[in-house]
């Protein structure tokens, strides 16, 4: 650990030293203010985005901000191809992937689960389905806590995405096509505010694709309409609404053999051999979301936003459940499972400008409340087959478990949290941003199985945090920061008899960084060296449904980031990321191993990605891409290793004002890997896709 601590000093400190003398030798060159302007008037800002509402809920320059924001723009999401979260969360360092469980968006981030980290413009998503991108802008990423604007969770960090709003007269369709019978086209229809103040919105996307895994469709469908008046002047109104329903197998992948995933081609799938009628997830979301902003004078200024949702799942799936590897032969267990939340947040904000002296205030004065109203049912059955573990021939499975639920219960959920956050000028060259939350959290659980007790608790928490700017110049920000989280027992399920019990998890951050600009503020590079604590950290093994008590995990890392534009027509988007993980306190045993001194799962050392692209002559745009992921852990006990990998990608576009063609190829090596897996459960382990490609006509009127 001491080496690479020095190691990371050392890399963080080129950095940032190679980053100053460069931009101090541009800072005779003018800056380029019209460039930026225009940008922003076309709503485009390439790959280097200049501000964010995340960190802050204000919109405010990256750059004074202390904490790691990583904003992956829609210009990055187009290029790429990008067709889920998956696709897009790839590019940030410092991110890993989880399957989750074949019927969710799941990742971690700096070696922490965010499986509940997801929010929606600034207000909390948590249900559990695969999110579609034809309504997002840019999907922006936060590192570290960030409890005192979002209340619990984000040890590592969480993920905002940004929506599509009403604001201009558009007219898209994309249509793509691609291996696999990849099938998917979308929409995007605006139309700006005339005489009567009234700008609507409406995107929209349906997808039939077939996948490189044996059995697996994806069938989705997402419809988001959306508009904005103004009642007077100073006052806006935005309104949203949203119906999203994806339907696909559920796939927890492969299992192990001896220390690493089996050695069966990619499509191998171990579950029932009539998975798309017994074997599938389907998800539905439908919400209204509504946004009211009002400047009161030009100190004071009020926002309220609110968000309902519905959400429906109703999950089928078959998994490996033991192997045997004398016989080489593996167990398939099955469940069935149904979820039904409805829940609601409120956020009332009111912004003051105010000057004490020389000091400058932005002040962020909240309160939220919500509450969440979460049913389930689970019924599962254990050994309900036996197959090869090199060759399996999967059986014909009943859809229904005849079987008394493991699960039966309502979870109900309420937030009640008052925040404050002051962003201060203290002088040309300093600034600070200090801010701390009050969460009084309660979970209360009414179980429906006889003999089964409710439960509930309440818990009541601080979340501050600080953090002090330096800005030499226009060019150069550097950074330190301190904040805490939390995370309740049941985080984002039902409480149970083995988590009631339990104190919330907590989670320390420290942190120094940079980030630079050059040629103008149109690229920017990034640093930041951090330790990351969280203590009581718990996980459910989904095999045994038994939780395991983990401990303390500390990650200290180092991550990297350069991306915007360059000279010649060059555009660059690129991240690294070095992540020394270890459990630092545990008695647990996971696959007859201790958990003590092992590194968290899904969390690689080390990671990199590299996107370049080039605007060519003539309409022209070429570019290409590599992602490399080293080796990570499959369960906590470390017993199962997944192996390291580098996938090659490109692009070939030729873009006018009235269409686009657009060629992606993935994987250009052929390269076997494997992308995600569980996270606690060492055979459940998805392959990654093997070479394949994706045509998309995107027209325009």
């Amino acid at each position: 650990m001491a080496v690479s601590r020095s190691l990371s000093c050392a890399l963080l400190g080129l950095a940032v030293n190679a980053a100053s003398l460069c931009a101090q030798a541009q800072s005779a060159e003018p800056v380029l203010p019209e460039v930026r302007v225009k940008a922003a008037a076309q709503g485009d800002d390439g790959y280097n985005p200049p501000t964010t509402s995340s960190g802050t809920k204000l919109d405010a320059p990256l750059r004074d901000i202390p904490q790691t924001i990583n904003v992956v723009p829609r210009e990055v999401l187009r290029d790429t191809g990008a067709r889920s979260m998956q696709d897009a969360l790839r590019t940030v360092p410092g991110v890993g992937l989880s399957h989750g469980d074949g019927q969710r968006d799941q990742i971690t981030i700096r070696g922490f689960s965010a499986i509940a980290d997801q929010f929606i413009d600034g207000l909390r998503d948590d249900a559990l389905y695969f999110r579609d991108l034809s309504n997002i802008e840019r999907v922006e990423v936060i590192k570290g806590p960030a409890s005192v604007l979002y209340g619990r969770g984000s040890s590592g960090g969480l993920i905002n995405r940004i929506t599509r709003k009403p604001g201009q007269d558009l007219f898209e369709a994309a249509f793509s096509a691609g291996s696999f019978s990849a099938r998917r086209a979308e929409f995007d229809l605006g139309k700006a505010a005339g005489d009567g103040g009234l700008a609507l919105r409406v995107t929209g996307a349906i997808e039939d694709s077939g996948s490189y895994r044996s059995q697996q469709f994806v069938k989705r469908e997402n419809l988001a309409p959306s508009l904005r008046f103004s009642p007077g002047p100073d006052t806006s109104v935005l309104l949203q609404v949203e119906h999203t329903v994806d339907r696909r197998v559920t796939d927890f992948g492969i299992p192990a053999f001896r220390g690493r995933p089996v050695d069966v081609p990619a499509s191998a799938y171990y579950g029932a051999a009539n998975a798309a009628q017994v074997d599938y997830s389907q998800a539905q979301v439908d919400a209204l979301a509504g946004t009211l902003t009002h400047k009161i004078n030009d100190s004071w200024s009020v926002r309220n936003a609110f968000r309902m949702y519905t959400y429906n799942l109703d999950r089928n799936n078959t998994l490996t459940g033991s192997v045997n590897e004398t016989a080489q032969t593996v167990s398939l267990n099955r469940t069935n499972l149904r979820r039904q939340d409805d829940g609601g947040f409120n956020q009332t904000e009111f912004v003051q400008k105010l000057d004490t002296g020389t000091l400058k205030h932005q002040i962020l004065y909240g309160v939220e409340l919500g509450r969440q109203v979460k049913d389930q049912r689970i019924v599962s059955a254990t050994g309900v087959a036996t197959v090869s573990l090199f060759n399996p021939v999967l059986p014909v499975l009943p859809l229904t478990i005849n079987a008394a639920p493991s699960t039966d219960n309502t979870g109900i959920f309420t937030t009640t949290s008052v925040y404050l956050q002051d962003m201060l000028t203290l002088s040309e060259h300093w600034k600070a941003l200090v801010g701390v939350r009050y969460d009084a959290f309660g979970q209360a659980t009414r179980e429906r199985r006889p003999g089964i007790p409710s439960l509930g608790r309440t818990d009541r928490e601080w979340s501050p945090r600080a953090g002090l700017v330096w800005q030499p110049t226009l060019a150069q920000s550097y950074y330190a920061s301190w904040s805490q989280s939390f995370q309740p027992s049941g985080e984002s399920f039902a409480l149970a008899a083995n988590n009631a019990q339990l104190e919330p998890e907590k989670t320390t951050n420290h942190e120094v960084g940079a980030k630079v600009d050059f040629f103008g503020g149109l690229a920017s590079l990034t640093a930041s060296l951090f330790r990351l604590e969280r203590t009581n950290i718990k996980v459910t093994d989904p095999t045994t449904n038994t939780l395991v008590p983990i401990g303390t995990q500390r990650t200290d890392g180092l991550e990297l980031t350069f991306g915007g534009q360059l000279p010649g027509g060059w555009q660059i988007y690129s991240g690294y990321a070095h992540l020394d993980g270890r459990i630092t306190k545990s008695v647990a045993l996971d696959s007859g191993q201790p958990v003590l001194g092992k590194r968290p799962t899904l969390t690689p050392g080390n990671s990199l990605n590299l996107w370049v692209a080039k605007t060519l002559p003539g309409g022209f745009l070429v570019g290409a891409g590599a992602n490399y992921v080293d080796d990570r852990f499959a369960n906590p006990g470390n017993t199962v290793t997944l192996p390291a990998y580098t996938t090659l990608d490109a692009v070939a576009a030729y873009r006018t004002k009235s269409y686009d063609l657009q060629l992606n190829l993935y994987n250009l090596t052929d390269r076997k890997y494997i992308v995600a897996g569980h996270g606690s459960n060492a055979n459940l382990n998805l392959p990654g896709a093997p070479r394949n490609a994706l045509a998309t006509l995107r027209v325009r009127f």
